[in-house]
Formats: C-alpha cells, structure tokens, sequence
C-alpha cells in the first residue's frame, strides 16, 4: 500500500477502501477485516466532518499526512475510526463502517460476546462500533500510521473490490445529510442499515 494513493481527494479514496484489509494487533492476538462500508468527510468543505470549524487538539490527525488512524470517541461510549485521507494540511477522512471478519474471527467473537453462527458473525463488525470492538481498537489507536513497517494497526491491499460501489446518503448526520458520500459493496451481508439523523425530542 502506497501512501500516495490514500493522499488523493477523499471521494476518490473511500470507494479505493473497499476491498482492502484491516489487520490489529494486540496481545491477545490478531483480527483482521476485509471492509464493506465507508464514508468520505471533507474537511472544511463539509458541515459533517469533525474538521469542519477548524484544527483542535480532537481533529489533530485528520490534519495529515494520509494513512494515520483518526478515532474518536462518540455517544459517551462508541469508538469509532478513520483513514485519514487526502494532502497534508487538508483535513479529510473516511470513517470505516463495517467489514466482514477474515481473520481471528474466534477472538472478534470473544469481545462482541456472540456465539458462532452465520447471523452473528455477520454482524460481528456490521457498523463503526462494532468494527473497532472486533478489532480491539479504542482511544490508544488514534495516530497509528496504518502504513508503517511492524504496525500494531495495518491496512493491507486485501482482495480489493472490482464492481461499482453503492452510494447514498451518510448515516446519522444533521449537517449535510444529503450528500451521497456513503460507498458500500452492493448486497454485501456485512453492510450496516441505514439509518436517517432523528432529531432528540424536547421534553
């Protein structure tokens, strides 16, 4: 994987994403996914992206180079993670939504808590929390260059993904919304459903 093919506009790198492996590694050994779903935030360009109104101590890594893992915490209990994306300086990222378990997939079992079975195992990294959760991946990982010799966190060629990406519209968002900037593989089983912003009710 070259870092210059992650450093180019961010709606040319996700669909790129599709196909390519994620690999952890921690002392409980290793999980890796073949990714099924991502996302492209732009930057300053973008109400939605964590960018948006500028660099903060949060947003640091998204800020470059390409190829370093951007996580967040999220809801005061999900981890979510990034590829960052695009020239350095230019704050962009594709947030990974789900993939399908290719490697220890006993160990991913383990830490989503679920029985082997074709069901749970589809879902056992069909969303960004549950990604990172079957990845073992929490706040320490933010930063990781993706790309390093002997990197804890690595994102490999993998089999890739040939076809025309699904597109459509980014999960959950109140900025932007409409923006189809969301690229899945189509009829996938790993893919998460979509699910529109629903505005918190006053009470």
């Amino acid at each position: 994987m070259r870092r210059s093919l992650l450093a180019g506009p961010v709606l040319e790198v996700a669909p790129r994403l599709l196909g390519m492996v994620l690999r952890s590694t921690t002392s409980e050994g290793s999980v890796a996914v073949r990714l099924t779903e991502v996302e492209a935030y732009d930057g300053p360009t973008d109400p939605g992206s964590h960018a948006y109104r500028g660099q903060t101590a949060r947003n640091a890594v998204m800020f470059g180079p390409a190829g370093f893992l951007y996580v967040y915490f999220t809801y005061g209990m999900h981890f979510c993670m990034n590829v960052v994306a695009g020239p350095k300086g230019q704050p962009s990222a594709v947030l990974l939504r789900a993939g399908e378990v290719i490697e220890g997939i006993e160990l991913a079992r383990l830490r989503r808590n679920q029985p082997a079975s074709k069901k749970s195992d589809r879902d056992l990294a069909r969303g960004p929390a549950r990604l990172c959760v079957a990845l073992g991946i929490e706040r320490e990982g933010n930063g990781t260059d993706l790309l390093a010799k002997n990197s804890p966190i690595e994102l490999l060629d993998g089999p890739g993904f040939d076809g025309e990406p699904a597109t459509g519209p980014r999960v959950g968002l109140r900025e932007a919304a409409d923006r189809p900037w969301r690229f899945w593989i189509p009829d996938d089983p790993t893919v998460s459903p979509y699910r529109p912003h629903v505005p918190k009710k006053r009470a």
